[in-house]
């Protein structure tokens, strides 16, 4: 499981070193896709076959689900992890997130979250400041 938050910064290769304490759980490949809320999502690769599987069975004459499965498998790209913890982010995959020097990699479960730092900040202060409501809508459906 992947928990936390960590400030990392892209080196002059345009290349990110994803946590070390992530590294073993991640495996030598993962996939980086468009996430929700600006941010990229990283699942290993075991991971993300389970939730492509999941993505092509939703029926395509939905409007939603076809953009929906666009956005995450079309947006998809898989990296190789090198010997020193280093995955290289696609340029649109940069673009998409506002992803610039500093970022934010966030643990989120069973994935992994590429924010830019701003971003980060930003979304977070936010959702802070909605705890209680938020705790409160989890508890009424039993989540919380």
């Amino acid at each position: 499981m992947f928990i936390g938050e960590y400030i990392h910064t892209l080196d002059p290769k345009k290349r990110l070193a994803l946590p070390a304490r992530f590294r073993k759980e991640l495996g030598g490949k993962v996939v980086i896709t468009r996430g929700l809320d600006q941010c990229l999502f990283v699942y290993a690769l075991a991971a993300w076959e389970e939730i492509a599987q999941k993505l092509n069975t939703l029926p395509v004459g939905q409007a939603a689900n076809r953009s929906f499965v666009r956005l995450m498998l079309a947006g998809a790209s898989e990296a190789d992890i090198d010997q020193l913890g280093r995955v290289l982010l696609p340029d649109y995959l940069k673009r998409y997130a506002a992803i610039g020097q500093k970022v934010i990699i966030v643990g989120v479960g069973s994935r992994l979250e590429i924010w830019a730092q701003e971003k980060w900040e930003a979304y977070r202060s936010e959702i802070e400041q909605h705890t209680d409501e938020l705790a409160e809508r989890l508890g009424e459906i039993g989540a919380f």
